[in-house]
């Protein structure tokens, strides 16, 4: 069963999702879902307002495109300020996650 994502990495994996090229909202919460092998859900109650903060502060970009079964949707892509986040929260992420082994081991 899926759990539902915490704040903190939820940038990590839009931004993450987002390298692999532009998406709409809806192929954002399918790769994700599909690439951690259903065990991340992110809820478009959550995704959402990520995004508009994300674009808010210059993460993404986003435009009107059709979409693969000729609907109208937003696609999201990163900015060159995205990417250099997407390094930083890669290596906070890999810092919290070795600090929480670390503690795990020593417990």
């Amino acid at each position: 069963m899926a759990r539902d994502t915490l704040q903190g990495p939820l940038d990590l994996l839009i931004l993450k999702t987002l390298a692999r090229g532009p998406q709409h909202g809806y192929g954002i919460t399918c790769h994700v879902l599909a690439a951690s092998e259903n065990q991340l859900r992110v809820e478009e109650g959550t995704l959402y307002p990520a995004l508009h903060r994300m674009e808010g502060a210059g993460l993404i970009n986003a435009k009107w495109k059709l979409s693969e079964n000729n609907r109208r949707a937003r696609y999201y892509s990163l900015t060159g300020a995205g990417e250099k986040r997407l390094t930083q929260e890669i290596q906070n992420w890999q810092q919290r996650t070795a600090a929480v082994s670390a503690f795990l081991d020593l417990a």
